[in-house]
């Protein structure tokens, strides 16, 4: 007899959310995790002593409602934000306030920008549309979309051209449609820029990353939650989904790297950890990357035409992510004094212009580090004070684009980088530098060695066009090409759904192991 009746492999958001639902639905499941903590990278970490810090993502994004309930996601208390981020085109740009409330940002939009720029949003939000259902990134419980059902999703002419530039359209096509003025709508194009490009390894201007957009853009229809932030950081979700897990009986083990799935016959039959220790289960549910699963979990167990599709997904991360421990809060000089205000300090967007980042990218893939890299600044503990000591902040930031191609020393880049970061959030916050206590620096590298991210990409397949619908793999594998292994389910941000924090992989996973 089987030891367990479901084994899932990764504690992440995505591997949690269907251990939650095996077990709720009467499944022995057991959760395996290879850190010393679950997850993932939708977790809050103690880096230094009383400073936590939310890893890698950092917000919950929108999902379908029926993942919602199923899981109990609106249980979880929010930290309620009147303005979601602060963002600026560059240093001297003034602060475009991104509220919550949808009144609210058209207001300050027509302020400061101007009607031209609240009917070019109004025009882009309308084109992201049809390109979202192609996509089916809330498509809970079904499929991948083929091409042609992707342009069955367009209800007139319109929609159909908006799916032609999701699959072979740039960023930059779009908004120079939508928000033309380069210099009036400067400080809303790199906002939007960085929210496609971060998912990528495209600049703003190359064919193929106004995929990224659409998926950026997409918004649920059925009444489901938008992006929320988490009291206690993003690691509060997957602990009250590990919490849920062991409540219903579940058994999640850490420190219990899995080496490989075991396949007698053409069917699962459990997994091997690194320590040689072999666990019995009729399904395994792998919530790491698809190509990792495949290609080290599997090895033998598939032909080499099936790994070799695995392997060849584009996994290229360019992105550094600092954290802060700070000695008390930034202040702002002139003419920033409006970020004093704690309402306004949550995420600040100190971005370039997509002409700027475009050509960042190019520079980045000849080895040259950004001069004025586009950073997501974060000081989540102005409005969440339990990350950090009293009197101390917990600060982060993410930064576009750190070389990974080429043999440049990767040491000196990081460092070089790293001092740009903190520079240009100095520029605005001129106390910033001498508050820092202490801070660590993680590059793409990093992240695949702490999360088996491969190439530290967070997406465990970037958002290319040709990497999402029929060549996103769903719990099965491809549309076109199963798994040729009986009882094994890929649930991971790398599957149909993903990436972001909003467990559809996961969900989809479990989905298919109940059906």
């Amino acid at each position: 007899m089987a030891q367990f009746d479901a084994i899932v492999v990764g504690a992440g958001h995505n591997g949690l959310a269907s251990a939650v639902m095996l077990q709720k639905a009467g499944l022995r499941t057991l959760c395996l995790e290879s850190k010393l903590y679950s997850g993932g990278m939708a977790s809050t970490v103690e880096l230094f002593d009383g400073f936590k810090f939310e890893i890698a993502g950092s917000e919950q994004f929108p999902t379908s409602l029926k993942v919602s309930q199923e899981l109990g996601l609106d249980e979880v208390p929010s930290v309620e934000l009147e303005v979601m981020s602060v963002n600026m085109r560059g240093i001297g740009d003034e602060p475009f306030l991104f509220y919550s409330d949808p009144m609210k940002l058209l207001t300050h939009m027509n302020e400061l920008h101007g009607a031209e720029a609240v009917n070019g949003m109004a025009g882009l939000m309308a084109w992201s549309m049809a390109p979202a259902r192609a996509l089916g990134r809330f498509d809970a419980g079904l499929p991948p979309k083929t091409y042609d059902e992707m342009y069955a999703c367009a209800t007139n002419e319109f929609e159909r051209s908006a799916i032609t530039d999701m699959l072979f359209g740039s960023v930059t096509d779009v908004l120079d449609r939508y928000l033309p003025d380069k210099n009036k709508h400067g400080a809303i194009r790199g906002m939007l820029s960085v929210l496609a490009c971060n998912s990528t390894y495209r600049g703003p201007a190359t064919p193929g990353s106004a995929a990224a957009l659409a998926f950026g853009l997409a918004v649920p229809t059925d009444g489901a939650s938008l992006m929320r932030k988490l009291k206690g950081g993003i690691g509060a979700l997957t602990k009250h989904l590990e919490d849920t897990f062991v409540a219903h009986g579940g058994e999640v083990r850490l420190r219990s790297a899995v080496a490989a799935i075991t396949v007698d016959g053409g069917r699962v039959t459990g997994v091997r950890l690194e320590d040689g220790t072999e666990i019995t289960a009729p399904v395994v549910v792998s919530s790491l990357a698809p190509s990792h699963t495949v290609d080290r979990l599997l090895g033998g167990a598939v032909p080499d035409d099936v790994r070799a599709r695995y392997t060849r997904v584009d996994h290229r991360g360019s992105y550094l992510q600092m954290h802060f421990a700070l000695d008390g809060i930034p202040e702002f000089d002139e003419p920033y004094e409006i970020l004093n205000n704690p309402e306004l300090q949550g995420t600040i967007g100190l971005f370039s212009t997509p002409e700027e980042l475009q050509q960042q990218w190019e520079d980045s893939r000849r080895g040259i580090v950004p001069a004025d890299p586009s950073i997501a600044w974060q000081i989540p503990s102005v409005q969440d004070p339990g990350l950090a000591p009293p009197g101390k902040h917990a600060s982060s930031a993410f930064a576009l684009w750190f070389p990974v191609e080429g043999d440049g020393d990767y040491g000196t880049m990081k460092r070089e980088m790293g001092q740009r970061v903190i520079d240009k959030i100095t520029r605005v916050a001129p106390n910033f530098e001498k508050l820092i206590l202490r801070h660590t620096t993680f590059t793409p590298r990093h992240m695949e060695r702490m999360f088996g991210a491969p190439g530290g990409d967070y997406c465990h397949g970037l958002i290319h066009p040709e990497q999402m619908g029929p060549n996103r793999p769903g719990p099965r594998g491809y549309l076109d090409q199963e798994l040729p292994v009986e009882g094994l389910y890929l649930g991971g941000a790398g599957c149909h759904g993903g990436p972001a924090v909003n467990f559809v992989p996961g969900y989809n996973a479990a989905h298919a192991v109940l059906n």
